[in-house]
């Protein structure tokens, strides 16, 4: 483990002056974009911040004050133990590959720079939410995610640089040329592009997006391609902590929003100076509804010629599956014909998109059975549900066609005069905005939120999770 190198890495980057020098060159390019692009207003402070000095568990989470720009951006992989094997597809007990086999080399640099393009974006998205911090908890954690999310950037421009040539050098300019939002030169991918400028959107972006990359990312941790499966594992134990800041974060809103209606006379949340239920089921419906867009069509050639050539396995592919070949098997799926949903038998392999969203709907449903547990126990008749995932959806076989929350078809007339009640409304953006008031005082919290049931690392919520000018 390298931590004195100019690039931090377990990669033995020293070994290859070739390659340290084409990644001290992008270095200088990155640490522009994250001044340019990265949380505003806060580069100078000192953060109670985690990083990686290994990826054994006593290394991968060292915590201690660092200012952003110094954070410890590196390259990490977990070790390779043995000698794999390619696990599934066609190409099922070869040996996994330690170089880009030339036939793959086009789909496997699109994978990942689709995957790559994901970490700026969002950082970008974050960009200005800790001026509306609700706690210093909470902005430690959006600093958190926002430092990770570079880190695993680094990961996947290593790939390119070290795998790709040329063709991985001009990509990973790319990565940094790109902006979220931007008119000429989006993201790659439309969710990377949605304006997330309050935390109720933000912790909406973690639970819902952020889980998204999860099941993503778990599907390539199975790789043939070695290099890429290990990165992807030790991005997975990072990405753990986004999806609790996303989970937890609507839990405490959800939790306030009962506590308040409870309060008012008229079961009014909004009147108590909070986020109503509704409003975060409407949230909820519009944040959904384009993560789960993420996993691509439902019927997919792509999908099943990434499992045929061994570059894209199922969620816990080998833990869960006894058949690696997912030949001859099929998935009943609701196809639109003529206006209506009529069952379709679909090849496995051209619906595993369909199988990988499943895994992700289950668990999101779990978390939603958490929430409304908290307003049962709170004493408020109310239910949050998740839409239908054919529910506001622009591409795949529903794209073109209106469907209401349970995912019955119905008018685009009928969608538009029920789209205020199911997803935000300007109104409803500009109320949720207006609460955004930054609380930067150890121990205090906004009203419309809760706050967390124990702190990070052992700290108290008191703790002095940045260090701001005074």
């Amino acid at each position: 483990m390298s931590l004195s190198d100019s690039i931090p890495n377990n990669v033995d980057l020293g070994s290859d002056r070739k390659l340290l020098r084409a990644l001290e060159k992008w270095q200088p390019n990155f640490r522009s974009w994250w001044m340019e692009m990265g949380p505003d207003g806060f580069q100078q402070n000192d953060i109670y911040l985690r990083t990686a000095t290994s990826v054994d568990p006593k290394g991968w989470a060292t915590y201690d004050y660092v200012k952003m720009p110094d954070y410890r951006w590196g390259i990490f992989l977990t070790p390779r133990e043995g000698e794999r094997s390619v696990n599934f597809g066609d190409v099922a007990g070869s040996k996994a590959w330690e170089e880009v086999p030339g036939e793959l080399r086009g789909i496997l640099r699109r994978i990942i720079v689709t995957q790559a393009d994901t970490e700026p974006a969002s950082v970008e998205q974050q960009r200005q939410l800790g001026k509306t911090a609700p706690s210093l908890y909470d902005l430690r954690n959006l600093f958190q995610v926002n430092v990770e999310e570079g880190r695993h950037l680094w990961a996947m421009v290593h790939l390119l640089h070290q795998y790709f040539g040329r063709d991985g050098r001009e990509e990973a300019e790319g990565l940094l040329e790109r902006r979220s939002g931007d008119a000429d030169k989006p993201r790659i991918l439309q969710t990377f592009n949605e304006t997330t400028d309050e935390w109720l959107s933000f912790f909406c972006f973690t639970m819902f997006t952020d889980r998204d990359g999860k099941y993503q990312l778990a599907a390539l941790s199975e790789s043939g391609f070695d290099p890429l499966a290990r990165a992807t594992q030790f991005m997975l134990t990072e990405e753990s902590f986004h999806l609790f800041c996303g989970e937890t974060g609507i839990e405490r809103i959800v939790q306030r929003s009962a506590e308040l209606t409870k309060q008012d006379p008229n079961g009014d949340a909004r009147d108590q100076g909070g986020v109503d239920l509704p409003t975060i089921q409407r949230w909820i419906n519009y944040w959904f509804s384009s993560a789960v867009e993420l996993f691509g069509g439902e019927i997919s050639s792509n999908a099943a010629d990434y499992f045929a050539t061994g570059l894209k396995g199922r969620y816990r592919e080998m833990a869960k599956y006894e058949d690696h070949r997912a030949l001859g098997d099929s998935y009943e799926m609701s196809v639109p014909k003529d206006g209506k949903l009529v069952s379709e038998t679909i090849p496995l392999r051209n619906a595993l998109n369909e199988v990988l969203r499943d895994e992700y709907v289950a668990d999101c449903e779990r978390a939603v059975r958490k929430w409304n547990h908290v307003i049962k126990k709170a004493g408020v008749s109310f239910e949050l549900a998740l839409p239908s995932r054919r529910f506001n959806r622009s591409m795949g076989i529903y794209a073109g066609m209106s469907f209401d929350l349970a995912g019955s078809p119905i008018t685009k007339e009928a969608f538009e005069a029920k789209r205020a009640e199911w997803l935000p409304s300007a109104e409803d953006r500009a109320y949720v905005r207006s609460l955004m008031q930054p609380v930067y005082e150890p121990g205090k919290i906004a009203n419309w939120i809760a706050p967390p049931k124990t702190g990070v690392n052992g700290q108290p919520f008191e703790f002095e999770y940045v260090k701001l000018a005074r």
